[in-house]
């Protein structure tokens, strides 16, 4: 007997978010399981017989586990065959372009703005320390830079990052922007206006799922608000 596709993952990662908007946007039905990554319920035993990798997301398809939020995006988008915009199938060239960004953005905006956020927030409540505001500005740097490239490389005069559809590279690059949000550091895509106008263009085509998925993101930014000058200080 066939069961439901199980989805294992914390929306306060940004590929989780990423997944489960996808699976939400196109309707596939599918039981959440949510993992709780702070109280490190995925490194029980249990979670390891599923993923060793100790990671989220991952998906259980009836005994098939699949890990890594840019190949079971793809998985899922042939198994239920959704519209070719979110991943061409039948145009070698413009599916070549979404896997070029896929596997661009994993170490640059993926690298930086997780380390950034990592840095401003998690790294120095973990270890009780301060920030490092060294690392942060190192990884702002990276983060600039991978910017300049999604505005002039993957952008130029088109409406999405692979073209004139949305497609799963705009859902996984929004995802990791807002990591930036929970720390209040939005300017730095907010302040250019071919970057802001995308952000705005993927948030609106994937209402109300979009916001559904970054409650959490928005929370944190309220208690990184009140925590901030204590990060920066001495906890």
């Amino acid at each position: 007997m066939n069961m439901a596709l199980r989805y294992y993952f914390d929306l306060m990662s940004q590929p989780s978010r990423a997944v489960y908007i996808f699976l939400k946007q196109n309707n596939i039905p599918f039981d959440p399981k949510p993992v709780a990554l702070r109280k490190g319920e995925h490194f029980t035993e249990e979670f390891k017989k599923l993923n060793p990798f100790s990671r989220v997301p991952f998906i259980d398809d009836n005994g098939f586990i699949l890990t890594e939020s840019v190949a079971i995006l793809r998985y899922l988008s042939q198994k239920y065959n959704v519209p070719e915009h979110w991943y061409p199938r039948s145009d070698i060239k413009k599916q070549s372009r979404v896997d070029q960004y896929l596997n661009w953005q994993h170490l640059n905006l993926r690298l930086n703005a997780a380390m950034t956020f990592q840095h401003l927030l998690l790294i120095p409540l973990m270890r009780n320390k301060p920030v490092d505001q060294k690392k942060v500005e190192r990884f702002k740097l990276g983060l600039a830079e991978s910017l300049m490239y999604m505005e002039t490389y993957f952008l130029k005069d088109q409406m999405f990052l692979c073209g004139d559809d949305i497609s799963v590279a705009d859902i996984l690059g929004a995802c990791e922007l807002m990591q930036l949000n929970a720390v209040m550091e939005e300017k730095l895509y907010e302040s250019n206006p071919v970057l802001d106008a995308w952000m705005k263009r993927v948030k609106a085509r994937l209402q109300p799922n979009f916001d559904e998925a970054h409650q959490i993101t928005y929370r944190t930014c309220e208690i990184y608000k009140k925590t901030k000058d204590n990060l920066n200080a001495k906890l």
